[in-house]
């Protein structure tokens, strides 16, 4: 425990020590503090975030802590009270032996601020060591006829305090014979020497004991007693003597284990075995004890361990000269040991960071380094550098410490990670250097949009292809990493044909891939243009778009349509107008088709598949002309029925007949007179009418006698109306034979000329029109229509007003 005053006197020392701090670092960097040693561990020694100017609770929050270079660390910070406090025990003896003033160095590192702070903790002395003896007990043979006053030296007390605290005087216990003397050195220490007072009587008294007592000058006073035995021998009035009372040799630390230094020497004008000479180490401390050996008979000192000038560079010992009587000389031996360069620069990282991002501004700090070499002078000065071809610089911050920094932008799509190596090389000669290596990764930012493998795509697909088909696959590339590189595909919105465009295709996000909703018809829409769009995932998405036209192609899904001639929607059968006067190449009529399809799915071909009089017609193969083959003869009939194919050129070929009747009649009359033989058969769908038919015969047969009568009444009227169809008939003899006569109506296809037939019951109502020539395909036009009247033909059918349907008489259902 350390006594009130002195607690009072260290408490005024650590407020000194503070304000000196405080002074000190308003001019610079460092903080001074002064504490005394043999603290207990936790003890305070400044308030080091009053000192930052912090508060304590900002000591964690911005990363203050204590820089260590290796040695043990011997102070700690208390986040909780802001302070300073010790690590352990500190023990100013074994940091600092011998030195007057013992100072410790560290640094304080501000993280948030990257700053340094050196602070200076001078540890004062208290009187904690006792001086020893190396020997507790000394043996000193004195011969009898000693002169009175001889002096022989004693065992040197050591205190490692210093000041007060340390060695301050020799009592020596009483012997009349003896006396004690305290010399002191030219180095400030005191050496005890025993005089003789009284003369010696070897037969009155052979030993002599005495205890010598070492007193230091602390509170409480503390001592240590060594035992004197004086051996009293017979004459032996010469004591040795060293040439030199101080030798001194420097030697390099790197000097072989073994090798002699120096050669001390002390002679002795005795003679005989009087006058040789043992050596020894008189004072030697424990670190030089196990480097030096001293050869007793020679004198010669050599080494037997390895020097190490940053353990030591300086040696002080004595050594002692003693004859066979006793008698005895010592010297100082002092070693300096010279600095080489055998230690290698030191780098210690003491802040890092091992990943920046791709966008961090030129100087952005990476690291800071601590350099620091262990020898002195050339020897110790380093010079720190990285690599040229790095985009990194080094610069000095503080004392030895670097701070290593970005040089220029970086960009991580060209080096995603850099392997700092870092140089350190001493003035040393030969030199030494260190490599330290940093490894630094470039963390990604989203600075890059994602890129399509081609600036454009094109993709073809068939026609009624399946919902659902795969069409053709983009491809986008991000150069970032992670989520930034992650690409996720879309449509960019669009309509066609008034529909959402999403409802015709869809992409896979992930894949790319494109895919049909709908199964395509190449008649409704040939292509298709969109956009498609790849986005990445980062914070701030990045995106391109890219066009992708998307052709259909045709398919022979469509077979030929047959536009002329038009099959009549009441199930009566077109009729086309021959003259039997026709020759052969006559045009009777021209079958006109068109396919939906394109190219050579819509090639037509005409051919003639069916004819009931075979060789009298022909088909144009790429006209769809029907025309005679031959003259028509009389015995050919009137009734012709031709069934043209019309094909397509697609695979496989698609094909659409169409049948065409052709009336071969000179003269409109012929074909009136013959139009109950050209009607048309019986459809499939007159087998659902038989029952109405049955039911119709039954009416008839009940007015068919009334019907008799009055059909005899008309008969006499008969006559005349065949005289006016006579007339009538010579005056259509010249007209071109190209019409279309239907069964239950008349139309007439003429190239010339049209004509309007209206005939009655009554010959009175009956009429024939014959019009300018208007070059019309249609017999009757709609305005004629209205403004003829039925047309009554042998009493056995009438024409309908609309002149295209022929209403057939009750006697023609039932000859059916």
């Amino acid at each position: 425990m350390i006594p009130a005053r002195m607690h009072g006197d260290c408490k005024k020392l650590v407020l000194l020590g503070v304000l000196l701090g405080v002074l000190w670092e308003t001019g610079g960097t460092q903080i001074y503090y002064s504490v005394p040693e043999e603290l207990e561990k936790g003890s305070r020694v400044g308030n080091i975030a009053k000192d930052l100017g912090l508060e304590p609770q900002e000591l964690e929050e911005r990363g203050v802590r204590i820089v260590s270079r290796g040695r043990t660390q011997l102070f700690a910070l208390n986040p909780r009270s802001g302070s300073l406090v010790t690590a352990g025990r500190i023990d100013r003896e074994e940091l600092c032996m011998g030195a007057v003033k013992c100072q410790l160095t560290l640094e304080i590192l501000m993280e948030d601020q990257v700053k340094i702070y050196g602070v200076v903790v001078e540890v004062r002395d208290i009187n904690d060591n006792a001086p020893y003896f190396q020997e507790g007990e000394l043996e000193i043979k004195m011969s009898e006829n000693a002169a009175k006053g001889m002096r022989f030296p004693l065992p040197h007390a050591w205190d490692p305090d210093i000041g007060k605290n340390s060695l301050q005087s020799y009592d020596l216990s009483s012997d009349t014979h003896f006396s004690l003397d305290v010399q002191s050195g030219a180095d400030g220490n005191k050496y005890p020497e025993l005089v003789l007072e009284r003369a010696l009587d070897r037969e009155e008294k052979a030993v002599h004991h005495m205890v010598l007592t070492a007193s230091d000058g602390g509170d409480p006073v503390r001592t240590s007693t060594a035992c004197i035995r004086v051996m009293v021998l017979d004459a032996n009035d010469n004591a040795p003597a060293f040439a030199q009372s101080e030798y001194r040799v420097s030697v390099p630390e790197n000097v072989a284990v073994g090798t002699k230094l120096l050669l001390v020497n002390a002679t002795d004008p005795d003679e005989g075995s009087n006058a040789e000479v043992m050596y020894s180490f008189r004072y030697v401390d424990n670190k030089a004890a196990q480097l030096f050996e001293l050869d007793c008979n020679l004198g010669t000192i050599s080494t037997i361990g390895e020097l190490n000038y940053e353990e030591s560079g300086f040696y002080e010992m004595e050594v002692q000269a003693t004859d066979n009587a006793g008698y005895s000389a010592r010297a100082k031996v002092l070693i300096t040991v010279l600095d080489v360069n055998d230690n290698a620069p030191e780098v210690v990282v003491t802040s890092l960071s091992s990943s920046i991002p791709e966008n961090s501004p030129r100087g952005t700090l990476i690291a800071l380094l601590n350099v620091n070499d262990q020898d002195s002078g050339e020897n110790g000065r380093v010079t720190c550098f990285v690599q040229r071809n790095l985009p990194f610089k080094l610069e000095k911050s503080y004392g030895n410490y670097y701070s290593l920094m970005t040089d220029t932008l970086l960009d991580r799509e060209l080096v995603p990670s850099y392997n700092i190596t870092v140089m350190a090389t001493d003035r040393g000669s030969p030199p030494l250097s260190t490599e330290t290596d940093i490894t630094l990764n470039v963390a990604d930012i989203n600075d890059n949009a994602p890129a399509f493998s081609q600036a454009s795509y094109s993709a073809y697909i068939l026609e009624n292809n399946p919902r659902g088909a795969s069409i053709i696959s983009v491809t986008a590339y991000d150069p970032d990493y992670g989520e930034n590189a992650q690409v996720t595909y879309s449509l960019v919105e669009d309509t066609l044909q008034g529909a959402p465009l999403s409802s015709y295709v869809s992409i896979n996000s992930d894949t790319g891939v494109l895919y049909a909703l709908r199964s395509f018809d190449y008649e409704q829409f040939r292509d298709l243009e969109l956009q498609v769009m790849a986005r990445d995932s980062g914070d701030l998405p990045l995106s391109s778009n890219v066009s992708l036209s998307l052709f259909v192609l045709d398919q022979n899904d469509n077979s030929p349509e047959i536009l002329f001639p038009v099959v009549p929607t009441d199930g009566s059968t077109g009729v086309e107008l021959a003259p039997r006067s026709a020759e052969p190449g006559y045009l009777v009529t021209k079958v006109v088709a068109v396919d939906r399809d394109s190219g050579q799915n819509a090639w037509l071909s005409y051919r003639l598949l069916k004819a009931s009089e075979p060789g009298l017609f022909s088909v144009g193969l790429h006209t769809g002309e029907v025309r005679t083959a031959r003259a028509l003869l009389e015995r050919d009939a009137i009734k012709q029925s031709l069934v043209v194919a019309v094909q397509d050129q697609g695979q496989p070929p698609l094909s659409a007949t169409v049948t065409v009747t052709v009336a071969v009649a000179d003269s409109i009359p012929d074909v009136l007179a013959d139009l109950g033989s050209l009607e048309s058969p019986a459809s499939s769908d007159d087998s659902g009418l038989t029952l109405y038919l049955v039911v119709a015969v039954a009416a008839v047969s009940c007015v068919f006698l009334a019907f008799v009568i009055v059909l005899l009444a008309l008969r006499l009227r008969h006559w005349h109306t065949s005289r006016l169809l006579q007339a009538s008939g010579s005056g259509l003899t010249g007209v071109p034979a190209s019409q279309f006569v239907g069964v239950d109506g008349v139309r007439a296809f003429l190239q010339t000329y049209s004509h309007e037939v209206s005939l009655t019951a009554d010959s009175r109502g009956s009429h024939v029109i014959f019009p300018q020539p208007n070059y019309a395909d249609t017999l009757i036009s709609q305005e004629s229509c209205g403004k003829s009247e039925p047309l009554l033909l042998s009493g056995d059918s009438v024409f309908s007003k609309d002149n295209r349907a022929l209403i057939q008489t009750p006697r023609n259902l039932y000859e059916h």
